[in-house]
């Protein structure tokens, strides 16, 4: 399918763009004409991909922003509508999460991962949608994961908080689409990122990593058609027809055999 036009010079939001999946999208976004705000915590990071960006023609900006503060929204909305950039495409990306018994696990990080990946997402939506709404053009993308159509042991708040996503993004596509703002719910499974090593979640990587640029090309282009849910590989459609047709127990009771730490599997 050809691209469209839709994405040339507009400003796009993209958090949790230091890395991963965000710096993909961002890319991606630079390379359909799009101009950038690049924001996250690490800021050597963002002007790296902020100097990449602009030597290949892209206008790309930065703001230094920590979404487990809940200032953070707030900060990033200032530094971009405040300052008279109209964002009319925002990327919610950035996200976090943490594999091990729940019991055990670090209950701040627990919390972070509400306040991060649901929290932010509401904050910075709520604070950017009302202009797409009332310019009647504008584009969402929520990233959720394979991990939102079933709950999974071991990444158990992390698979509550991306079911919230999704759901998050649908209802919410359901209510903008007759003011032309079009919202996706990105729902990709093992990718090229830094997830795993930062959430200690490496039983879940498995063989079939996939590449971000290309979870990104996909993302982007369902994006753009105004795809409600999109997930960009087989395995993960597969999986999400499955959870409808067996009980949810019964893949469940599976997963946590298959997922449970070996500090606990003579338990």
């Amino acid at each position: 399918m050809a691209k469209t036009q839709e994405f040339n010079g507009r400003w796009a939001l993209v958090t949790g763009a230091s890395s991963g999946i965000g710096a993909a999208l961002a890319r991606e976004l630079a390379a359909r004409g799009a101009k950038l705000i690049l924001t996250a915590r690490r800021k050597e990071r963002l002007e790296a991909l902020a100097a990449e960006l602009a030597a290949k023609g892209a206008e790309a900006r930065i703001v230094v922003a920590d979404l487990n503060d809940p200032a953070g929204p707030e900060r990033i909305f200032a530094a971009t509508e405040g300052a008279g950039l109209g964002v009319d495409i925002l990327v919610n990306n950035a996200g976090l999460g943490q594999y091990g018994f729940f019991a055990e696990n670090d209950v701040d990080q627990e919390l972070s991962q509400v306040r991060v990946n649901c929290e932010a997402v509401v904050r910075l939506t709520r604070l950017f949608v009302p202009r797409m709404v009332e310019s009647r053009r504008g584009w969402v993308l929520v990233l959720a994961s394979t991990a939102s159509f079933q709950p999974v042991p071991y990444i158990t708040t992390y698979a509550a908080t991306k079911a919230f996503d999704r759901f998050f993004a649908l209802g919410l596509a359901a209510e903008v689409a007759r003011f032309g703002v079009k919202v996706t719910a990105l729902c990709p499974g093992p990718t090229e990122s830094e997830f795993f090593d930062v959430a200690h979640a490496r039983a879940f990587k498995g063989r079939g990593i996939q590449p971000a640029a290309e979870v990104a090309r996909l993302a982007v282009a369902a994006l753009d058609r105004g795809q409600r849910t999109i997930i960009p590989y087989f395995g993960g459609k597969f999986n999400a027809l499955l959870v409808r047709l067996l009980p949810v127990g019964l893949i469940t009771r599976f997963v946590e055999k298959a997922a449970r730490p070996e500090t606990h599997s003579k338990r």
